[in-house]
C-alpha cells in the first residue's frame, strides 16, 4: 500500500502563548509541494485568533472525502464509457455531540452533480449505481465513522 505525507507546522513566532492568545494559524505542506493555510474554525476560536481565509481541518476532512468519492466516481463512469464533462459537489457536515458525548463530525452528506455527454449517457439508475460503487471504494468513506450520505443532483432528461 501506498503511503501519505501530510507535513503540518505552526510556530508561535513572538506570541506569549501560555495565556491562550495564540494565534491558529498554521501551514499544511503536501509532498507534491502544495501549501495551504490551515487554522482553527473561526466558529471554535474567534478571529484575530484564528484566520477566517484558511481551512480548518472539519472542512478538510469533508474536502477529502468529497474529493475521494469523486475520483472514484469519474474512474467508474470512464470504464463505463460514460462521458463526464464536469463534476461538482457542495458537500457538508453535521457537528454535534456523539453517543460518547463528545463533539464529533457526526454526518456529512455530499450533493454531486455530475453532468455527462455523448450518446452513450447513464439514466438515474447508472448514476445512482456508480455513486454506490464510489462510496464503496473511497478510502476516506471506509476510514470515517461519521454517517456519510450521497444525495445526488440529476441531470435533466
Amino acid at each position: 500500500m501506498s503511503q501519505s505525507v501530510a507535513e503540518v507546522v505552526w510556530e508561535r513566532g513572538g506570541q506569549v502563548f501560555v495565556d491562550g492568545r495564540y494565534s491558529r494559524k498554521h501551514y499544511w505542506r503536501f509532498d507534491g509541494g502544495v501549501e495551504v493555510v490551515g487554522s482553527s474554525s473561526p466558529l471554535v476560536v474567534r478571529p484575530p485568533l484564528s484566520e477566517t481565509a484558511a481551512v480548518d481541518p472539519e472542512e478538510a476532512l469533508v474536502a477529502a472525502l468529497s474529493s475521494c468519492h469523486m475520483l472514484w466516481f469519474l474512474a467508474l463512469a470512464a470504464k463505463r464509457k460514460f462521458c463526464v464533462d464536469r463534476y461538482a459537489d457542495a458537500a457538508e457536515a453535521r457537528m454535534g455531540r456523539n453517543a460518547a458525548g463528545k463533539v464529533a463530525l457526526l454526518s456529512i452528506t455530499m450533493h454531486p452533480d455530475a453532468r455527462f455527454s455523448g450518446e452513450h449517457r447513464p439514466t438515474r439508475g447508472d448514476i445512482d449505481a456508480l455513486h454506490h460503487e464510489a462510496h464503496e471504494l473511497c478510502f476516506i468513506a471506509n476510514s470515517v465513522t461519521s454517517e456519510v450520505r450521497c444525495e445526488p443532483v440529476y441531470p435533466e432528461p
